[in-house]
């Protein structure tokens, strides 16, 4: 089985990818190497912030990484928060924080269309790869749901009438952005055995 270090310490994110290709390739935290420092996110696109990430890990252990990075975007707000959506509402920005302060500023807002955009990048065997999933919705004008994490009650994705937050997670799973980066890793991945 091959080990993959996955260069986050968001819980969710960990366990979205363990139910997503665990049973394919055993999953390393940066708890399980005890690695607790900060990794900063210093550039201004998502896939730059992914590269750093697992950069830093591929050259701190010599170990296969991956690093994701998401973003917001919503169309009438020129793509924002866009690379900035975890500290959206300040730095040490709750979920609950940002999604108040998105909804705050769409208020009388008729364009609700918004899409997530997650960048996974890996580094396996000294080579670098990116992958990109994308699901398009609406952002809602309250939130709904008390599942997920991040936009996710504010986030109705197209084709569906309830939020990221009320979705089932297999469901949620299966159409969000970062399931289907997930997916294009995990593809890659097993191609690359």
């Amino acid at each position: 089985m091959t080990d993959l270090v996955f260069a986050t310490n968001n819980k969710h994110k960990l366990f979205e990818a363990q139910t997503k290709i665990g049973d394919k390739f055993r999953i390393i935290s940066l708890a399980d190497l005890n690695f607790n420092e900060e990794i900063e996110e210093t550039s201004d696109t998502i896939e730059g912030n992914a590269k750093i990430k697992a950069e830093i890990i591929y050259n701190r252990f010599g170990m296969n990484s991956f690093a994701d990075d998401t973003g917001l975007e919503v169309e009438a707000l020129n793509n924002a928060p866009g690379v900035y959506s975890a500290r959206y509402a300040g730095e040490n920005a709750t979920f609950s924080d940002n999604c108040n302060k998105l909804l705050h500023e769409m208020q009388g807002m008729t364009n609700r269309n918004a899409r997530f955009r997650t960048a996974i990048y890996l580094i396996l065997n000294g080579q670098h790869y990116l992958f990109e999933g994308m699901v398009h919705g609406k952002i809602t004008e309250t939130a709904f749901g008390n599942g997920g994490f991040g936009y996710d009650p504010i986030f109705m994705p197209d084709g569906y009438d309830k939020t990221f937050a009320e979705l089932p997670l297999e469901i949620k799973n299966s159409i969000s952005h970062r399931g289907k980066a997930l997916e294009k890793l995990c593809d890659f991945l097993e191609s690359h055995k």
